[in-house]
Protein backbone atom coordinates (compact mmCIF):
# COMPACT_ATOMS: atom_id res chain seq x y z
CA UNK A 1 0.00 0.00 0.00
CA UNK A 2 2.85 2.35 0.85
CA UNK A 3 4.52 1.67 -2.48
CA UNK A 4 1.25 2.28 -4.30
CA UNK A 5 0.81 5.67 -2.59
CA UNK A 6 4.38 6.58 -3.46
CA UNK A 7 3.82 5.79 -7.14
CA UNK A 8 0.52 7.70 -7.13
CA UNK A 9 2.26 10.71 -5.59
CA UNK A 10 5.01 10.51 -8.21
CA UNK A 11 2.45 10.36 -11.01
CA UNK A 12 0.70 13.43 -9.59
CA UNK A 13 3.95 15.37 -9.42
CA UNK A 14 4.86 14.35 -12.97
CA UNK A 15 1.40 15.28 -14.27
CA UNK A 16 1.52 18.63 -12.50
CA UNK A 17 5.01 19.41 -13.82
CA UNK A 18 4.09 18.64 -17.42
CA UNK A 19 0.90 20.71 -17.08
CA UNK A 20 2.94 23.60 -15.73
CA UNK A 21 5.30 23.38 -18.69
CA UNK A 22 2.39 23.40 -21.13
CA UNK A 23 0.73 26.35 -19.39
CA UNK A 24 4.05 28.22 -19.36
CA UNK A 25 4.23 27.97 -23.14
CA UNK A 26 0.72 29.39 -23.47
CA UNK A 27 1.55 32.19 -21.02
CA UNK A 28 4.71 33.03 -22.93
CA UNK A 29 2.79 33.06 -26.21
CA UNK A 30 0.16 35.39 -24.73
CA UNK A 31 2.83 37.62 -23.19
CA UNK A 32 4.57 38.07 -26.54
CA UNK A 33 1.32 38.93 -28.30
CA UNK A 34 0.23 41.38 -25.59
CA UNK A 35 3.64 43.06 -25.43
CA UNK A 36 3.80 43.55 -29.18
CA UNK A 37 0.20 44.75 -29.32
CA UNK A 38 0.70 47.36 -26.59
CA UNK A 39 3.99 48.60 -28.05
CA UNK A 40 2.41 48.90 -31.50
CA UNK A 41 -0.59 50.93 -30.33
CA UNK A 42 0.59 54.33 -31.68
CA UNK A 43 0.94 52.81 -35.15
CA UNK A 44 -2.32 50.84 -34.90
CA UNK A 45 -4.28 53.91 -33.81
CA UNK A 46 -2.78 56.13 -36.49
CA UNK A 47 -2.87 53.85 -39.54
CA UNK A 48 -5.42 51.17 -38.69
CA UNK A 49 -6.02 48.52 -41.33
CA UNK A 50 -4.39 50.69 -44.01
CA UNK A 51 -1.03 49.76 -42.50
CA UNK A 52 -1.40 46.30 -44.04
CA UNK A 53 -2.26 47.47 -47.55
CA UNK A 54 -0.10 50.57 -47.92
CA UNK A 55 3.20 50.42 -49.80
CA UNK A 56 4.44 53.74 -48.43
CA UNK A 57 7.40 53.80 -46.05
CA UNK A 58 8.46 57.38 -45.35
CA UNK A 59 10.24 57.90 -42.01
CA UNK A 60 10.58 61.64 -42.69
CA UNK A 61 6.82 62.13 -42.75
CA UNK A 62 6.06 59.31 -40.29
CA UNK A 63 3.97 57.53 -42.89
CA UNK A 64 4.32 53.75 -42.90
CA UNK A 65 2.79 50.69 -44.53
CA UNK A 66 3.59 47.00 -44.38
CA UNK A 67 2.56 45.79 -47.83
CA UNK A 68 6.06 45.71 -49.34
CA UNK A 69 7.78 43.73 -46.55
CA UNK A 70 4.80 41.37 -46.28
CA UNK A 71 4.97 40.73 -50.02
CA UNK A 72 8.74 40.26 -49.92
CA UNK A 73 8.46 37.80 -47.05
CA UNK A 74 5.83 35.71 -48.82
CA UNK A 75 7.55 35.78 -52.23
CA UNK A 76 11.01 34.85 -50.94
CA UNK A 77 9.51 32.09 -48.81
CA UNK A 78 7.51 30.74 -51.76
CA UNK A 79 10.61 30.65 -53.95
CA UNK A 80 12.49 28.84 -51.19
CA UNK A 81 9.76 26.22 -50.77
CA UNK A 82 9.45 25.62 -54.52
CA UNK A 83 13.20 25.03 -54.81
CA UNK A 84 13.87 23.24 -51.53
CA UNK A 85 11.02 20.73 -51.38
CA UNK A 86 11.81 18.60 -54.47
CA UNK A 87 15.56 18.72 -53.77
CA UNK A 88 15.00 17.74 -50.13
CA UNK A 89 12.75 14.83 -51.06
CA UNK A 90 15.33 13.67 -53.61
CA UNK A 91 18.11 13.82 -51.01
CA UNK A 92 15.95 11.96 -48.49
CA UNK A 93 15.10 9.23 -50.99
CA UNK A 94 18.74 8.79 -51.90
CA UNK A 95 19.77 8.46 -48.25
CA UNK A 96 16.91 6.16 -47.29
CA UNK A 97 16.65 3.90 -50.34
CA UNK A 98 19.40 4.27 -52.92
CA UNK A 99 22.68 5.21 -51.25
CA UNK A 100 25.16 2.43 -50.40
CA UNK A 101 25.51 1.72 -46.69
CA UNK A 102 29.03 3.17 -46.47
CA UNK A 103 27.82 6.51 -47.87
CA UNK A 104 24.64 6.98 -45.84
CA UNK A 105 26.34 7.85 -42.58
CA UNK A 106 28.80 10.53 -43.80
CA UNK A 107 26.31 11.99 -46.27
CA UNK A 108 23.56 12.12 -43.65
CA UNK A 109 25.85 13.84 -41.14
CA UNK A 110 26.90 16.38 -43.78
CA UNK A 111 23.26 17.23 -44.50
CA UNK A 112 22.50 17.66 -40.80
CA UNK A 113 25.58 19.84 -40.29
CA UNK A 114 24.20 22.28 -42.84
CA UNK A 115 21.44 23.04 -40.35
CA UNK A 116 24.04 24.12 -37.76
CA UNK A 117 25.66 26.77 -39.97
CA UNK A 118 24.81 30.29 -38.66
CA UNK A 119 22.48 32.24 -40.88
CA UNK A 120 24.94 35.11 -41.21
CA UNK A 121 27.39 32.70 -42.87
CA UNK A 122 24.71 31.79 -45.41
CA UNK A 123 24.16 35.49 -46.00
CA UNK A 124 27.85 36.19 -46.58
CA UNK A 125 28.12 33.20 -48.91
CA UNK A 126 25.06 34.40 -50.78
CA UNK A 127 26.47 37.91 -51.16
CA UNK A 128 30.02 37.01 -52.19
CA UNK A 129 29.47 33.75 -54.09
CA UNK A 130 25.87 33.25 -55.15
CA UNK A 131 25.04 36.85 -56.10
CA UNK A 132 27.95 37.20 -58.61
CA UNK A 133 27.08 33.78 -60.02
CA UNK A 134 23.47 34.86 -60.46
CA UNK A 135 24.46 38.18 -62.05
CA UNK A 136 26.99 36.72 -64.48
CA UNK A 137 25.39 33.43 -65.50
CA UNK A 138 21.97 32.46 -64.10
CA UNK A 139 19.99 35.66 -64.51
CA UNK A 140 21.28 36.41 -68.06
CA UNK A 141 20.34 32.86 -69.06
CA UNK A 142 16.88 33.17 -67.52
CA UNK A 143 16.37 36.56 -69.12
CA UNK A 144 17.45 35.25 -72.53
CA UNK A 145 15.10 32.27 -72.54
CA UNK A 146 12.30 33.38 -70.19
CA UNK A 147 12.53 37.15 -70.38
CA UNK A 148 9.09 37.35 -71.96
CA UNK A 149 7.68 36.45 -68.53
CA UNK A 150 7.35 39.33 -66.04
CA UNK A 151 9.01 37.19 -63.36
CA UNK A 152 12.31 37.15 -65.27
CA UNK A 153 12.33 40.61 -66.80
CA UNK A 154 14.55 43.56 -66.00
CA UNK A 155 18.27 43.84 -65.33
CA UNK A 156 19.94 41.08 -63.35
CA UNK A 157 22.03 42.59 -60.55
CA UNK A 158 22.67 39.38 -58.63
CA UNK A 159 20.90 40.44 -55.48
CA UNK A 160 17.12 40.43 -55.29
CA UNK A 161 14.12 38.27 -54.51
CA UNK A 162 15.31 35.25 -56.50
CA UNK A 163 18.72 35.17 -54.83
CA UNK A 164 17.11 35.61 -51.42
CA UNK A 165 14.77 32.72 -52.13
CA UNK A 166 17.67 30.48 -53.19
CA UNK A 167 19.63 31.27 -50.02
CA UNK A 168 16.53 30.49 -47.97
CA UNK A 169 16.09 27.25 -49.88
CA UNK A 170 19.63 26.19 -48.99
CA UNK A 171 18.98 27.04 -45.35
CA UNK A 172 15.77 25.05 -44.99
CA UNK A 173 16.89 22.13 -47.16
CA UNK A 174 18.69 20.21 -44.35
CA UNK A 175 15.65 20.49 -42.05
CA UNK A 176 13.25 19.13 -44.65
CA UNK A 177 15.67 16.48 -45.92
CA UNK A 178 16.56 15.14 -42.46
CA UNK A 179 12.94 14.80 -41.32
CA UNK A 180 11.82 13.34 -44.67
CA UNK A 181 14.66 10.80 -44.57
CA UNK A 182 13.49 9.62 -41.14
CA UNK A 183 9.93 9.39 -42.46
CA UNK A 184 11.04 7.19 -45.36
CA UNK A 185 13.07 4.98 -43.03
CA UNK A 186 9.90 4.32 -41.00
CA UNK A 187 8.05 2.85 -43.98
CA UNK A 188 7.51 -0.85 -43.11
CA UNK A 189 9.91 -3.06 -45.01
CA UNK A 190 7.20 -5.62 -45.78
CA UNK A 191 5.24 -3.02 -47.74
CA UNK A 192 8.22 -2.29 -49.96
CA UNK A 193 9.07 -5.96 -50.36
CA UNK A 194 5.48 -6.72 -51.32
CA UNK A 195 5.62 -4.03 -53.99
CA UNK A 196 8.92 -5.34 -55.34
CA UNK A 197 7.44 -8.84 -55.29
CA UNK A 198 4.64 -7.64 -57.55
CA UNK A 199 7.23 -6.45 -60.05
CA UNK A 200 7.29 -2.75 -59.20
CA UNK A 201 10.38 -0.75 -60.07
CA UNK A 202 12.19 1.39 -57.48
CA UNK A 203 10.47 4.50 -58.82
CA UNK A 204 7.05 2.85 -58.55
CA UNK A 205 7.76 1.77 -54.97
CA UNK A 206 8.79 5.31 -54.09
CA UNK A 207 5.81 6.87 -55.87
CA UNK A 208 3.08 4.42 -54.83
CA UNK A 209 4.27 3.17 -51.43
CA UNK A 210 6.84 5.35 -49.69
CA UNK A 211 5.52 8.81 -50.51
CA UNK A 212 1.82 7.99 -49.85
CA UNK A 213 2.72 6.23 -46.60
CA UNK A 214 4.82 9.14 -45.35
CA UNK A 215 2.93 12.07 -46.85
CA UNK A 216 1.87 13.42 -43.46
CA UNK A 217 5.42 13.38 -42.17
CA UNK A 218 6.69 14.94 -45.40
CA UNK A 219 4.13 17.72 -45.06
CA UNK A 220 5.24 18.26 -41.48
CA UNK A 221 8.86 18.57 -42.65
CA UNK A 222 7.86 21.11 -45.28
CA UNK A 223 5.99 23.20 -42.74
CA UNK A 224 8.98 23.03 -40.41
CA UNK A 225 11.10 24.53 -43.18
CA UNK A 226 8.35 27.03 -43.95
CA UNK A 227 8.40 28.29 -40.38
CA UNK A 228 12.17 28.71 -40.54
CA UNK A 229 12.00 30.58 -43.84
CA UNK A 230 9.31 33.04 -42.76
CA UNK A 231 11.33 34.44 -39.88
CA UNK A 232 14.84 34.37 -41.31
CA UNK A 233 16.67 37.67 -40.88
CA UNK A 234 20.40 37.99 -41.47
CA UNK A 235 20.79 35.80 -44.55
CA UNK A 236 17.93 37.61 -46.27
CA UNK A 237 19.27 41.04 -45.28
CA UNK A 238 22.53 40.37 -47.13
CA UNK A 239 21.04 39.41 -50.49
CA UNK A 240 17.48 40.72 -50.86
CA UNK A 241 18.56 44.24 -51.81
CA UNK A 242 16.60 46.06 -49.06
CA UNK A 243 14.64 48.20 -51.52
CA UNK A 244 11.19 49.30 -50.39
CA UNK A 245 9.16 48.64 -53.52
CA UNK A 246 7.22 45.81 -55.12
CA UNK A 247 8.01 44.41 -58.56
CA UNK A 248 6.77 41.55 -60.70
CA UNK A 249 10.37 40.62 -61.48
CA UNK A 250 12.23 38.20 -59.23
CA UNK A 251 15.45 39.94 -60.30
CA UNK A 252 14.41 43.17 -58.60
CA UNK A 253 15.57 43.96 -55.08
CA UNK A 254 12.99 44.01 -52.33
CA UNK A 255 12.69 43.65 -48.60
CA UNK A 256 11.13 41.38 -46.01
CA UNK A 257 9.65 42.00 -42.59
CA UNK A 258 12.67 40.57 -40.80
CA UNK A 259 15.22 42.46 -42.91
CA UNK A 260 13.29 45.72 -42.47
CA UNK A 261 13.40 45.28 -38.70
CA UNK A 262 17.11 44.43 -38.76
CA UNK A 263 18.00 47.44 -40.91
CA UNK A 264 15.83 50.13 -39.37
CA UNK A 265 15.13 49.31 -35.73
CA UNK A 266 18.15 51.23 -34.43
CA UNK A 267 17.28 54.21 -36.64
CA UNK A 268 13.74 54.69 -35.30
CA UNK A 269 13.78 58.24 -33.92
CA UNK A 270 10.08 58.78 -33.29
CA UNK A 271 7.33 56.97 -31.42
CA UNK A 272 5.33 56.32 -34.59
CA UNK A 273 8.40 55.01 -36.43
CA UNK A 274 9.31 52.64 -33.58
CA UNK A 275 5.74 51.45 -33.07
CA UNK A 276 5.39 50.84 -36.83
CA UNK A 277 8.42 48.57 -36.73
CA UNK A 278 7.00 46.77 -33.72
CA UNK A 279 3.71 46.37 -35.56
CA UNK A 280 5.69 44.80 -38.39
CA UNK A 281 7.01 42.30 -35.86
CA UNK A 282 3.47 41.67 -34.70
CA UNK A 283 2.37 41.11 -38.31
CA UNK A 284 5.19 38.60 -38.82
CA UNK A 285 4.25 36.81 -35.60
CA UNK A 286 0.58 36.59 -36.58
CA UNK A 287 1.38 35.67 -40.20
CA UNK A 288 3.61 32.80 -39.09
CA UNK A 289 0.99 31.64 -36.59
CA UNK A 290 -1.77 31.69 -39.21
CA UNK A 291 0.26 29.84 -41.86
CA UNK A 292 1.45 27.14 -39.46
CA UNK A 293 -2.03 26.90 -37.94
CA UNK A 294 -3.55 26.32 -41.36
CA UNK A 295 -0.85 23.75 -42.00
CA UNK A 296 -1.75 21.88 -38.81
CA UNK A 297 -5.44 22.02 -39.72
CA UNK A 298 -4.65 20.62 -43.17
CA UNK A 299 -2.59 17.82 -41.64
CA UNK A 300 -5.44 16.91 -39.31
CA UNK A 301 -7.97 16.88 -42.13
CA UNK A 302 -5.69 14.77 -44.31
CA UNK A 303 -5.18 12.19 -41.55
CA UNK A 304 -7.39 9.09 -41.90
CA UNK A 305 -8.33 9.39 -38.23
CA UNK A 306 -9.01 13.11 -38.48
CA UNK A 307 -7.68 14.06 -35.06
CA UNK A 308 -4.34 12.30 -35.25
Amino acid sequence: MKGFKSRAWGDSVFRGATLAFAVAILVLFAAVIITLWLAAQPSIERFGFSFLISSVWNPVKDNFGALVPIGGTLISTLVAIIVAVPVSIGVALFLAELAPAWLRGPFGVAIELLAAIPSIVYGMWGLFVLAPLMADHVQPWLQHYLGFLPLFSGPGMGIGMLTAGLVLALMILPFIAAVTRDVFLMVPQNLKEAAYGLGCTTWEVVRDVMIPYGKKGIAGAVFLGLGRALGETMAITFVIGNAYHLSWSLFAPGTSIASTLANQFTEADSDVYLSSLIELGLVLFVLTFIILGLAQAWLRRSSPMGAQ
